[in-house]
Parts: C-alpha cells; sequence; structure tokens
C-alpha cells in the first residue's frame, strides 16, 4: 500500500517557503525590480509547485478514497475539495497581484498581505490533510497508484524547473523517504537527482534567501 511519508516532505516545503514569502516580499526595496524579478520567479515556481501538487489529488487521489472509504472519505473528502477551492482562489489572488509587482517592485505589501492570507489555508488544509486523508490512504491507496501524484507532478515542470523543486524536498526531506520517491524514477534521474538537486536548491536558495540554508519550516511556526 502507500507509502505517505512523501506527503509530509513535501508539506514541508510548503510550510517553509510559503512561511518565508511575506519577509521576502517585504524585504524588496519600493522600485528595486532587479530584486522583486528574483523572489516573483521563485513565488512564481512555488505557486505552480502547490497548483501541480493540488491538481495531482483532484484528479487522482480524491476519486479513489471517494470510492473506497465509504463514510469515512465521504465526511472529509468534501472538505478538502471545499479548501482546495479556497486555496485556488487565494492562490490566484498572489499570481494576479505578482504579475505586475515583478515588473515594478511596487505596492509589494498588497501581495504580501495576499500571500499571508494563503499561508493560513494552506496550513490548516495540510493539518487537516495529515490527520485525517493520509491515514486513510495508507489503507485505501496502493503503491502504484500512490506514485501517480508525483509523476503528474515531475512531468509538468522543465529540467531546469525540477532539480530545483527536487532539492526544495530535499532540503529537509529523510534519506529513505527521498530514495523511496525516486525507485520507479529512470535510471539516470535516480542516480543524478540525489547529487544535483541539493546544489540547485542551494544555488537557487543563494539568490532568493541570502542563504544556501534557509530556516526549516519547524521555525517559522
Amino acid at each position: 500500500m502507500a507509502d505517505v511519508r512523501d506527503m509530509y516532505m513535501i508539506h514541508t516545503v510548503f510550510r517553509r517557503e510559503f512561511g518565508l514569502m511575506p519577509r521576502l516580499v517585504r524585504g524588496v526595496a519600493d522600485g528595486d525590480t532587479a530584486r522583486s524579478a528574483i523572489v516573483g520567479a521563485h513565488l512564481d515556481l512555488v505557486c505552480r509547485f502547490l497548483h501541480v501538487h493540488h491538481e495531482g489529488e483532484d484528479v487522482i487521489l480524491w476519486p479513489l478514497l471517494l470510492e473506497r472509504g465509504g463514510e469515512a472519505t465521504r465526511s472529509v473528502v468534501p472538505t478538502m475539495q471545499d479548501q482546495h477551492a479556497s486555496i485556488e482562489a487565494a492562490l490566484g489572488q498572489v499570481t494576479d497581484l505578482l504579475s505586475a509587482w515583478r515588473l515594478t517592485a511596487r505596492e509589494g505589501e498588497a501581495l504580501a498581505d495576499a500571500c499571508e492570507t494563503l499561508l493560513a489555508a494552506l496550513t490548516a488544509h495540510m493539518t487537516l490533510e495529515e490527520e485525517q486523508i493520509l491515514p486513510l490512504a495508507e489503507k485505501l491507496v496502493t503503491d502504484a497508484e500512490w506514485r501517480q501524484l508525483g509523476a503528474h507532478g515531475r512531468a509538468l515542470f522543465t529540467k531546469q524547473e525540477f532539480p530545483v523543486c527536487f532539492g526544495m524536498a530535499m532540503y529537509e526531506g529523510d534519506r529513505e523517504v527521498v530514495k523511496s520517491v525516486l525507485a520507479d524514477a529512470p535510471l539516470p534521474v535516480r542516480l543524478l537527482a540525489p547529487r544535483l538537486a541539493p546544489r540547485a536548491f542551494a544555488a537557487h536558495s543563494r539568490r532568493v534567501h541570502g542563504t544556501a540554508t534557509p530556516p526549516r519550516a519547524a521555525s517559522l511556526t
């Protein structure tokens, strides 16, 4: 059956990167378009990461749970779906404000506030998912079906973006979980990702956060 530990790893990425986002945006001086371009590109990437992740759950995970879980899933999956809709609306507000801010570095406070709204909705959703959905998935979803979630995400990032995103997950991820995630990947990916992804994230993080070792998710709660 499904090994759901990788979901906790992805949630850690979102808690850390979205948790750091409001201060990143507020730290950009008004009119500093060179810096807003860097932070804006990072925010765009993390927003797309979240959207793709939730899209995979909508398409793959919720139907499986509703089909197999009876009352246990009928009572919680609709809540998950409603939360996804609320998060998507908050995400849309962020991306709408982001477009202009990346180019002008103006009105960053509105974008930072939108990031905080998104973070609050996302945090509540992930907590409920960890408490109620993941224990059900371990019992109702096969390993092969669970791995479709990861395959869905990988297919929607460029060759340049994937190492950065995987490095985001590896930064606080358990080595055994990382190894399990890569188990069905092509051999070159299994061999190269554990070495290249942390380097890609470190370089990316230095540009965005000013350090290769940004604060960990637990320190932001």
